[in-house]
């Protein structure tokens, strides 16, 4: 790690300030400066005065980079600051190669982190510069004192690499002084931050004559430990840890001790209300040890506990007191060690000060202030006098753990001061300030509106018992007979009886004593009202439309009312409107210009003042003449006449109906001829005296008492026309269980309407409750009635529909019962299937058996006298057949299949014979009969496997033991024993024979064992006669299964070796638990060699497998852990490897890796880990 330190040491200084240095082990220099730049810690060149500052590393190494300070002039600057101002420490470390921010700490001596000590007094700040990459810490000690002497040390830390810097500080009086030493490592005798020194008022010490240099540690060596403290104020020491610590740790001569191994240390300090821990180590841990205070025995409590660990003794004293300032030694045997215990009991200070008071006269008065101590000396002042706090003191104090009150119970005038309160170590102040309590007024006048005549009644509250006087718009009020003044206490209340109007104006109350008045306004009112007297019952007018309405309303009210007419929701403000309302002072009134229907309805008036509202409502009723009625509906139509209605106007003018006007006309005509002279009171009309065939059209006309109303729409045209003729022919067609299918002719008169189609009704024997079958005409002369219940009998009736409506029905003259006639079942099947039908293997079968009875009959199939199993075979019914499907023959699926239809209790049976066949397998044992010449006789077994079929023959072959190449020699043979003639003399044969049915030859061959010798004539040679060797064995692993590391996501395999006689069974588990149909798993062998390949695999599938295997001699398995690392993120720039194909044939994929000095360590791991597993 490469890294600058430097040290900048800055502050305001005065011109010509004088600045004492000291360079190693000089003499200090005073320089004179007028605003130098302030000195720098950090490499340099040049002719610059040299620091010696050496960093050191935790691994023992040095940088070889000296400190050196410069200045901008090329000589050392400095600066003399008097005690008290502010100090800055600056560190720079250069970041160029470095990747993540390092760690800056600040210590004060060898131990204490400065860290913890941020506060009001020390401040840590840490800055970087981008251009020039230089991380910059600082540390500022504000306002420094001499107590802050000692030294310390800057350390950077950046992951194992450490730096550091110490330097010394020295504050004397008015003059700072900065050492830098050569070390990086805090000094035994460094003192601390004591930041509880800030807090106490010191005062400046004057700068003496230099003494001769005396060693204080001599001194202190041969000095007692009572003596300590003595020695420490004499000679300036602050710090008395530090001095214990280093006296410690000097060499001084102890005499040898038999009994201790390690004794007490000459003193121990602790604060007050703290822990201390006396330890020994004894030589003999038999030896009896006794513990004393001051002379005195102690014994085992709460507060002196003992223990023991080996031989090791230990005395805990608990909460510290002052009293446990003393002398302790401890006994083993004859000998003693002692020391000394220093109790330091902290500063009591202010932690909340006095706050400044307001108070009243007479209330309670309490000034409290917080001390860091419980029950603390605390002393109070009043304008700088101690407060006298005796029983008879109007000043009491009440003490609440570190909380002291201050309590003055009557407050006056004279208690005004500047209370303050001191303690040993701080001191707070606060003033009081009592004043005479102002006058409240708790419920003041309210503005109020009074009716004419009604009480008016003023009151008001305030917080004085005092008198005061009413006025009335600057007129003081004198009490009369209407108008009462009471007083009571704190209450104040103006009575006026009978309100009148000049009793309006603006009121005020002025207590006396008080430069204050309590004002309100009053306002007499009278409510206003609508005088209706001149309107009738229900205050409804009339009018008829198209005429003009003025109606006029009295109105009365103080002050004038607001008049406002509205309709509904609509207010009628506009003055020009067609509607419209004219105010005058003492009436109103609604002008309607024009009146409508649409103008009827209720009208509201209202009148409003400060006194209160009124409202009236008045209904306008326009009469008018009707509106026309809705079209005529013409329901029926004869030959000549017709039949219409028609619904009442929606509006009747507002007057009741009268009657109706009738009207019609020939549609092509345009002349209306009305039918009726006198008004008709009902809606249904019967025009006649019409021609047939003749298109007409109707209308209507309201009459009411103001007039006669717009005529109706026209209806629909229509044509007087009759009614068709009944159908003719009705006969039932067919009957089931649930339908009726029924079937008749045309009517024989249809007419010149024609014909629209048919309605057919049903009903149920016993009722007479008609049922319309269709809901829609249907125009065949065919229809089912369906839904019907089975065993029910129903009478039918049909009618002809046209446009003059239906005719007469034509009815069926007997019921007819709804119950479908039996047909015996009876399967009508195939020729072909009435004998053996024969399939391969593999090949579809899909057979179709119709068969035929009523109702729909019930089939059932039986395999070999079985169900037939559905999962296997597909059967599909039908009413008028039934199919047999399967996708893919089996010899399974040979058999007899028994079918049967039933229809209740009638059944009919049919059997199908499948055969579904095969290759057959090889024949069985093939020997050689005889060898004789050129001839060989053979015989052989059938096979025991003849494919579900009969054998038709077998196929011989031969080959020389030379060329083993095989030639036939008969096809199609019959018989199970053959001659092979014509051989080669001197040559040796094999032969083989396979079976042959209707699918061809067997898949195998049967081998004779032995060769035939076609001999030469001479000396016959006999082959020797070996035993046979036996090849089985138990399985045995002959390459076991090793660990193996996996990349997610990349395909991984397992391998072994096997071999064993029967082959064995092959079986892979995880973590003992057999993998089956699993598709990210893929098992395979060949020659012994077992595979497993794990597709894509992720961490889950890590964990141990075993591959078994198991034949009838026995079983053995091997087992191997697989763990699957996460997938690396390939880094730039690429760099492809790809390893030559191993094992099973898959590729072996290395890890991208780069090129980059950090990542090379990494992506090497990766590459080392694919190829050991190649290797495997």
């Amino acid at each position: 790690m490469a890294a600058v330190l430097e040290l900048l040491l800055q502050d305001e200084v005065a011109a010509s300030a004088v600045v004492r240095w000291l360079k190693a082990s000089q003499s200090p220099c005073a320089v004179e400066v007028k605003r130098a730049a302030p000195p720098l810690l950090h490499p340099a060149l040049g002719s610059s005065g040299k620091y010696p500052g050496k960093r050191k590393r935790r691994e023992g190494k040095k940088t070889g980079r000296p400190l050196e300070v410069s200045s901008s002039g090329g000589m050392l600057s400095g600066k003399l600051q008097p005690s008290g101002q502010n100090i800055t420490f600056i560190a720079k470390v250069e970041a160029q190669d470095l990747l993540r921010k390092p760690t800056v700490k600040w210590f004060k001596g060898k131990w204490m982190d400065l860290a913890s000590k941020v506060g009001k007094h020390l401040q840590l700040k840490e800055t970087f510069e981008r251009q020039t990459k230089m991380y910059t810490f600082e540390m500022q000690i504000i306002k420094a004192k001499e107590n802050y002497a000692g030294n310390y040390r800057c350390e950077v830390t950046y992951k194992d690499k450490v730096d550091s810097c110490s330097f010394d500080l020295e504050v004397h009086g008015l003059i700072l002084i900065f050492f830098i030493n050569n070390s990086g490592e805090g000094q035994e005798d460094a003192g601390e931050l004591d930041f509880s020194g800030l807090l106490k008022r010191r005062e400046v010490k004057q700068q003496e004559p230099e003494e001769p240099d005396v060693d204080v540690w001599e001194i202190l060596k041969s000095a007692s430990p009572n003596d300590y403290e003595k020695i420490a104020f004499q000679y300036g020491i602050t710090d008395l840890r530090g001095m214990l610590k280093r006296l410690k740790r000097t060499r001084r001569e102890e005499k040898k001790s038999a009994a201790f191994a390690k004794i007490l240390d000459p003193a121990y300090q602790v604060d007050k209300g703290g822990r201390v821990r006396f330890s020994v180590e004894l030589a003999d841990p038999t030896v009896e040890l006794k513990w004393y205070r001051n002379g005195q025995e102690i014994r085992p409590s709460g507060k002196y506990i003992f223990e023991h660990k080996g031989n090791e003794r230990i005395l805990f004293v608990n909460n510290c007191m002052l009293t446990d300032d003393a002398r302790y030694h401890v006994t083993a045997g004859d000998e003693k060690c002692s020391t000394e215990l220093f109790v330091r009991e902290p500063p009591v200070i202010v932690t909340k000060g006095l706050e400044d008071t307001k108070a009243y006269i007479g209330d309670k008065i309490e000034l409290s202030v917080e001390v860091s101590e419980d029950d603390a000396n605390v002393k109070w002042f009043k304008n700088g006098v101690e407060l006298p706090l005796d029983s008879k003191s109007r000043y009491k104090v009440k003490v609440e753990g570190k909380k002291h009150t201050l309590i003055i119970e009557e407050g006056t005038k004279a208690d005004n001061a500047t209370y303050s309160v001191m303690t040993t170590g701080g001191q707070s102040s606060c003033k009081l300030k009592v004043d005479l309590r102002p006058l409240k007024i708790l419920h003041p006048l309210e503005d109020q509106t009074v009716r004419l005549g009604k009480e008016l009644s003023l009151k008001c509250e305030i917080s004085e018992n005092v008198e005061g006087k009413w006025y009335k718009n600057g007129q003081l009020l004198q009490p009369s007979d209407r108008i009462k003044i009471y007083h009571k206490g704190r209450i104040h209340r103006l009575i006026v009886d009978k309100s009148l109007i000049e009793d309006d104006g603006e009121y005020m109350f002025v207590p006396d004593a008080y430069n204050v008045n309590i004002p309100c306004k009053v306002h007499i009112i009278d409510p206003p009202k609508i005088h209706l007297d001149g309107l009738g019952d229900g205050n409804t007018v009339t009018v008829v439309a198209g005429t003009k309405l003025r109606l006029e309303i009295p109105v009365s009210g103080e002050p004038a009312p607001k008049i406002m007419w509205s309709r509904g929701d609509k207010w009628l403000m506009d003055p020009a409107a067609r509607i419209r309302a004219d105010n005058y002072p003492d009436s109103s009134c609604l002008v309607i210009d024009s009146a409508e229907r649409d103008d009827s309805g209720v009208y509201r008036i209202m009148l409003k003042n400060e006194a209160g509202e009124d409202t009236a409502h008045i209904n306008i009723k326009v009469v008018d003449i009707p509106d026309p009625p809705a079209a005529p509906n013409v329901v029926e139509v004869g030959e000549d006449w017709c039949i219409m209605n028609w619904e009442p106007p929606a509006y009747d003018g507002g007057s009741p109906i009268l009657g109706y006007y009738i009207e019609r006309k020939k549609k092509q005509s345009s002349r209306w001829m009305r039918l009726n002279f006198d008004l008709i009171k009902e809606t249904t009309f019967e025009p006649k005296k019409m021609i047939e065939g003749v298109a007409y059209e109707v209308r209507v006309f309201a009459v009411n008492a103001i007039g006669t109303s717009k005529p109706s729409e026209p209806s629909k045209p229509f044509v007087p026309l009759a009614v068709t003729s009944p159908p003719t022919c009705l006969a039932v067609d067919s009957v089931t269980d649930t339908t009726v299918t029924m079937k008749w002719r045309p009517p024989d008169q249809i007419g010149a309407a024609g014909l629209d189609g048919y309605i057919i009704e049903y009903c149920f024997e016993g009722t007479e409750e008609w049922i319309v079958a269709n809901p829609e005409l249907t125009d065949k002369t065919k229809f089912t009635i369906t839904g019907l219940p089975t065993g029910a009998k129903i009478f039918v009736r049909v009618k002809a529909v046209n446009a003059a409506g239906p005719s007469e029905p034509r009815m069926h003259p007997q019921p007819i019962l709804v119950k479908e006639v039996i047909e015996p079942p009876k399967i009508r099947l195939p020729r072909h299937l009435k004998q053996t039908y024969v399939r391969r293997v593999g090949e579809a079968v899909n057979l179709v058996i119709p068969f035929q009875g009523r109702p729909r009959p019930k089939v059932s199939w039986k395999k070999n006298g079985a169900h037939v199993d559905k999962n296997q075979i597909n059967i599909r019914n039908s009413e008028n057949d039934t199919i047999i499907f399967i996708r893919k023959a089996e010899r399974i699926h040979s058999g007899k299949y028994d079918m049967k239809v039933k229809v209740d209790n009638l059944v009919d049976r049919a059997t199908i014979e499948i055969q579904i066949v095969d290759r057959p397998g090889p024949p069985q044992i093939v020997k050689i009969a005889d060898v004789w010449g050129e001839n060989v006789a053979l015989e052989w077994q059938p096979p025991k496997d003849d494919g579900n079929a009969n054998i038709t023959g077998y196929t011989i072959q031969k080959a020389d033991k030379k060329s083993m190449e095989w030639f036939t020699v008969i096809e199609h043979y019959h018989r199970t024993s053959a001659t092979i003639t014509e051989l080669i003399i001197g040559n040796e044969y094999f032969f083989r024979i396979f079976a042959e049915n209707m699918c061809g030859l067997s898949e195998d061959a049967t081998r004779t064992t032995e060769s035939a010798v076609i001999a030469k004539d001479g000396k016959v040679y006999k082959n020797p006669v070996y035993e046979d060797f036996n090849f089985n064995e138990p399985p045995m692993f002959t390459q076991p299964l090793v660990n193996t590391y996996a990349v997610s996501g990349y395909n991984a395999t397992l391998n072994c070796s096997v071999r064993g006689n029967p082959k064995p069974k092959i079986t892979w588990m995880k973590n003992k638990i057999v993998i089956m149909n699993d598709p990210r798993y893929r098992m395979f062998g060949n020659q012994g060699v077992c595979t497993l390949e794990i597709r894509k695999p992720s961490p889950f599938d890590g964990g141990t497998y075993t591959c078994k295997a198991v034949n009838s001699l026995g079983e053995a398995e091997v087992e191997c852990k697989l763990e699957v690392k996460g997938k690396v993120v390939s880094m730039s720039p690429k760099l492809f490897l790809r390893g030559e194909e191993y094992r099973s044939g898959h590729e072996a994929y290395f890890l991208n890796v780069c090129d980059h000095s950090r990542e090379l360590h990494f992506a090497i791991c990766c590459c080392l880990v694919w190829m050991s597993e190649i290797k495997e």
